[in-house]
């Protein structure tokens, strides 16, 4: 029972992120759209952060406008007086243009109000930079300054070629300077030039396992890719075999029934080979070593988390190399523009990826439980938190200008197709285009869901 609170408390606190960052980008993407509104003296009839079909968690109307929470946190909305939208309010329509209609306002009007959302994020995107750039400053751990290389926690790289203790010099001849881009890189690249002991080996990508890779990604809790470290205890629950039988935090584990190695991932094959039987554990603790009979439960597994380490600790420990720039006022706002920039560069090549039916990158599309993964479950980071929400605020600006019907980029479409041939589509066409636009969306949402909990792209 103790394990499993922990696990949940650990959801519950990336849920928890999850929902604040979401409400926080949600929130201020419609802004955008509020704001443009207003300005071009458009009616905003509605302002929700989450859906409310039936009935809503909280409304109040002031002026003009309904500001609500809705129950269904799936998004948020503004509903602008005279504008096809999620509502479909088709007796309005029916209804002569009113001059605070949206409809009754030029297209370029139009087109600002509708890009008001997307731009809004991009803006959030780099003022969130340029604020983590100030205060804790950009921060990067070169590859190849990794003192013991990576921990290949996924089995398809091991049938890419690469292996624990390697140490990834460069991808397609640029060389790594930021082990949090390794993994996005690997996914990308084609060409990996690595050092495994005093050789230099070169390792051709096969595009038929990238599928696999991502898929892969979104399954572990850790991703694919990891530091390698030795073989330390960094937190033993006192409910835990381990923990009972003498182990304790910071002991470093150095044999297991008389076999020696140095490594956590060295140790995790001797436990894995050792499942439901006893083993003898030879830890040095304080210069020392002793031995402590320790079960070995059916999973290969003892008790003990060796992960939790932060990067700080680690350039301590002598494990590798944290290059920290700070950045003040004047500096940190360019910057920022510049990291929001390569952020976008980066997920938009992931995105041609998963477009292209070859890799099989499809199958790694996730939902809500993939997005939750991506916070730290161990506990609140607010350093980690304000550089996933400006991430998930770039992928939300990408996303909202795809040309789907229902989304900004489908209204943008229709707009701009307006402005060139000088035609408005129908009302009828816009309704209809509307409908199937959210048909799209609820199928891929559904399937992006069910990827997480079901395979249903494996």
């Amino acid at each position: 029972m103790t394990h499993l609170a922990i696990n949940w408390s650990s959801v519950g606190l990336q849920a928890g992120q999850l929902l604040l960052s979401l409400s926080i980008l949600v929130i201020l993407h419609e802004f955008g759209h509020y704001i443009t509104a207003r300005w071009f003296n458009c009616r905003v009839e509605k302002f929700y952060l989450f859906f409310d079909p039936w009935f809503a968690l909280f409304k109040k109307k002031k002026g003009e406008t309904e500001y609500g929470i809705g129950w269904l946190p799936l998004g948020g909305y503004v509903k602008i007086a005279g504008m096809i939208d999620e509502s479909l309010d088709k007796e309005t329509l029916q209804q002569p243009a009113q001059p605070w209609e949206f409809r009754s306002k030029p297209a370029w009007q139009r087109l600002i109000i509708m890009i008001g959302g997307v731009v809004m994020n991009v803006l959030v995107a780099f003022v969130i930079y340029s604020f983590i750039l100030m205060v804790w400053g950009d921060k990067k751990i070169p590859t190849a300054s990794m003192k013991y290389g990576v921990h290949v926690v996924d089995g398809t790289l091991y049938k890419m070629g690469i292996r624990n203790g390697d140490r990834i010099l460069s991808i397609d001849g640029e060389p790594v300077a930021d082990f949090e881009k390794l993994r996005r890189k690997l996914i990308l690249g084609q060409q990996v030039q690595l050092q495994r002991g005093d050789q230099l080996v070169s390792i051709t990508m096969d595009k038929d396992l990238i599928g696999q890779l991502v898929e892969n990604r979104n399954r572990s809790s850790r991703g694919f890719l990891e530091v390698r470290r030795p073989a330390i205890a960094f937190f033993v629950p006192d409910t835990t075999p381990a923990y009972q039988s003498g182990l304790r935090r910071d002991d470093r584990i150095v044999a297991v029934d008389s076999v020696r190695f140095s490594f956590y991932d060295e140790l995790q094959e001797k436990l894995s080979a050792s499942k439901g039987r006893t083993v003898s554990l030879t830890v040095e603790r304080n210069g020392q070593e002793r031995v402590l009979p320790v079960a070995v439960n059916q999973e290969g597994k003892i008790g003990f988390l060796a992960y939790g380490y932060s990067y700080q600790q680690m350039d301590s420990l002598g494990w590798l190399q944290l290059n920290v720039k700070r950045y003040g006022l004047l500096a940190a706002l360019p910057a920022g523009v510049q990291k929001a920039g390569n952020e976008l560069q980066d997920y938009i090549d992931q995105f041609k990826k998963i477009l292209d039916p070859d890799t099989g990158a499809y199958k790694g599309v996730g939902g809500f439980k993939a997005m939750g993964s991506i916070f730290s479950g161990a506990g609140w980071d607010w350093e980690s938190f304000w550089r996933i929400t400006a991430f998930l605020s770039i992928v939300l600006a990408f996303m909202n200008l795809l040309p789907i019907p229902a989304l900004d980029g489908g209204h943008v479409m229709f707009t701009l197709y307006e402005i060139v041939t000088k035609r408005k589509p129908s009302d009828k066409f816009l309704e209809y285009a509307q409908v199937a636009g959210m048909a799209i969306l609820l199928g891929l949402m559904i399937y992006a869901n069910a990827n997480d909990w079901l395979g249903w792209g494996r």
